[in-house]
């Protein structure tokens, strides 16, 4: 069974934590932590959620080189302006699933369209 939200007008934050919600499995009286939920997400209309001008300029999707000087990070409106509004809200709900050998299976589920 599919699950669809739509974006339109929501924050980022709250669309993405229900979306790893979905993917988790954790809205099933089934849910096991070992298993992928295989639950398909789709987010719609990603470019007209509610983002405001204070967090396109400010925040930073940082990376670290490992050498000195070597922390880099786009800003979320270049990221935007790069890659589409879809990696924003994939990166978002990729920080809110655990970080386990699960992890790229349970993000496989995801589909976003601006």
């Amino acid at each position: 069974m599919k699950k669809t939200i739509d974006a339109t007008g929501k924050k980022l934050g709250r669309v993405a934590s229900e979306a790893a919600i979905y993917l988790i499995g954790k809205d099933k009286s089934s849910f096991a932590r070992n298993k992928v939920s295989g639950v398909p997400v789709e987010i719609l209309n990603a470019s007209k959620a509610d983002i405001s001008e204070k967090k396109l300029k400010d925040k930073r999707y940082v990376r670290y080189s490992g050498y000195p000087g070597g922390l880099k990070g786009p800003a979320m409106k270049d990221v935007i302006e790069k890659k589409g509004y879809a990696e924003i809200f994939t990166l978002a709900v990729y920080g809110m699933i655990p970080s386990n050998k699960l992890r790229p299976l349970i993000m496989k589920n995801l589909t976003v369209s601006e």
